[in-house]
């Protein structure tokens, strides 16, 4: 999978991208995440990227220009254009699976009020968002989806049921986990785990995933 990120703040990124998860799957070749600055697009001595709303009101809007030239140099027929903003549709674990079937995102991040509308007629095929609320810029919600979208992608966790067993992966919270020791401070792993009787232990996690679903996100049971 190949991920061409659109950016004002393309140093965001080399936190997460040079970390964990993300580091190996690129140096195993599984994902190819590249960062460009949108300035670079640009083409006066100020390298401007935003200007005032025409109408008036708060703030200013990123330029079409630079966005539409980057746009235009990475995309591909096989591309997906994904603009993060507020405005656009969340971010929950199957859009993410969805995405990773995806070969090549480009990614645009919003910045200041947004980005000009014409943006998003002519160039956008999805919109996401990672909850409802606003960030100082859409660099942190494009590395939050890049890690959601890549982790998905085969050879990338070490143990390939990881991406399964994960809350929201079957619709339902993951239930508790414990490891070693058997006791600690006088709480005891649940008998149960501690069994060997696998069918069991299915059943009593599945059981517990409803429980924890039910008390913390009744949403997802509807």
């Amino acid at each position: 999978m190949e991920i061409d990120v659109l950016t004002l703040f393309p140093r965001i990124f080399e936190g997460p991208l040079e970390e964990s998860i993300l580091k190996r799957a690129q140096q195993k070749g599984v994902v190819a995440v590249r960062v460009h600055n949108l300035r670079d697009f640009t083409h006066d001595k100020h390298r401007v990227v935003d200007d005032k709303p025409y109408g008036g009101g708060p703030g200013m809007l990123m330029k079409p220009e630079p966005i539409f030239e980057a746009v235009e140099k990475f995309r591909r027929a096989d591309s997906r254009v994904v603009l993060m903003t507020p405005q656009g549709a969340s971010l929950t674990q199957s859009r993410a699976q969805e995405f990773s079937r995806v070969t090549h995102l480009v990614i645009i991040c919003g910045h200041y009020e947004g980005v000009d509308e014409r943006v998003r007629e002519a160039l956008v095929d999805d919109e996401v968002s990672i909850g409802d609320y606003v960030l100082t810029n859409g660099a942190l919600a494009a590395a939050v989806m890049v890690d959601a979208v890549a982790r998905l992608l085969p050879g990338v966790l070490g143990d390939e049921q990881s991406a399964g067993d994960d809350s929201f992966a079957s619709g339902l919270l993951e239930g508790p986990q414990y490891t070693r020791p058997p006791e600690f401070c006088g709480m005891r792993v649940p008998d149960v785990l501690l069994s060997g009787d696998h069918e069991a232990i299915a059943q009593w996690r599945a059981e517990q995933a409803r429980q924890r679903t039910k008390k913390r996100r009744p949403d997802l049971l509807k």
